[in-house]
């Protein structure tokens, strides 16, 4: 039984306390809401799938108390930002984060991406170079080795989740009844082992279960992986792949964590050939596909480093 819209959390319900300040953003033709702390050098963190800005509570502290002003948005279709009916293509989602970077009264940033959040930073810093000062990426291949990588038996078999996201509506269903458990089923899937075993984790699958039952909310985080999908042979998607083949230019530093079950190791590593500038390839051992929630001190450490 679906639950009805009136016993779902809005989205006030993802404007958590806590050592930041929430505000609302207008750019690119819609509004993000976002958590900001911290005054300094701007460092956007980008989130993925199924997560909103909370996913980085642990970097907004640390890379606020080391002298950057630090902006976690939620992305189009997730948490309290505007859920409009389209847009869930790369190229008008990397448009959305250029756009951020001006409205927050910069030229550029250091963009920090996860997971659908690493395909959005790795797509900016192609799409938009300017906007781009330097590039972490974690737990995500470049897009076109993301592409290449599917014709490896393996890595199909960790993306088959994305296949049952093509069906019109039902994934919807599934993401925002109560009696289902789509998302913690996927982190148990997803996480390292360490992590599932601790009180952190439990709160980060309720968090993230309620923030897929704001309206409208699940019916985003779906369009970002039927674009995806679908756009493979379509004109806009092809005209994608060509697009991404412009080497990138910001220094990259890119985290992936050994046991990753969802982007394998064996697909995101390959993924420098694709920059020009300087770029770092690190492994972090007993890490899954959430190094920032994981192995949180050693991301923020490695991120304010690398930002510099």
């Amino acid at each position: 039984m679906t639950v009805p819209s009136d016993d779902r959390p809005d989205a006030t319900s993802v404007l958590l306390p806590g050592p930041w300040t929430h505000r609302d953003i207008s750019c690119n033709g819609v509004r993000l809401h976002a958590a900001e702390a911290g005054s300094g050098p701007l460092v956007l963190l980008l989130h993925g799938f199924p997560q909103f800005w909370w996913a980085w509570r642990a970097q907004l502290t640390a890379l606020a108390g080391a002298g950057f002003h630090v902006v976690a948005p939620d992305l189009r279709g997730y948490g309290a930002s505007d859920k409009p009916p389209r847009g869930y293509d790369l190229p008008t989602l990397s448009a959305d984060v250029a756009a951020l970077v001006r409205a927050l009264g910069e030229q550029d940033a250091v963009v920090v991406g996860h997971d659908w959040g690493g395909l959005l930073a790795w797509t900016t810093a192609a799409l938009h170079p300017r906007s781009v000062r330097r590039l972490v990426v974690l737990s995500m291949a470049h897009p076109r080795r993301l592409r290449a990588g599917m014709a490896d038996r393996a890595q199909r078999r960790a993306s088959r989740y994305a296949l049952a996201f093509q069906v019109p509506r039902l994934p919807e269903r599934m993401l925002t009844r109560a009696d289902d458990d789509p998302v913690a089923d996927l982190m148990q899937r997803w996480a390292g082992p360490a992590w599932r075993r601790t009180a952190d984790f439990a709160q980060a699958v309720e968090r993230y279960r309620a923030a897929s039952r704001i309206p409208q909310a699940a019916y985003g985080a779906m369009e970002y992986h039927r674009w995806a999908a679908r756009s493979q042979l379509r004109p806009d998607g092809l005209r994608y792949a060509r697009r991404m083949a412009a080497p990138v230019t910001a220094p990259t530093l890119q985290l992936h964590g050994e046991l990753d079950t969802c982007v394998l190791v064996s697909t995101a590593r390959g993924s420098g050939r694709y920059v020009a500038g300087a770029y770092e390839w690190r492994e972090l051992p007993g890490i899954g596909h959430f190094p920032h929630e994981e192995a949180p001190d050693l991301v923020s450490s490695a991120i304010a480093d690398w930002a510099t």
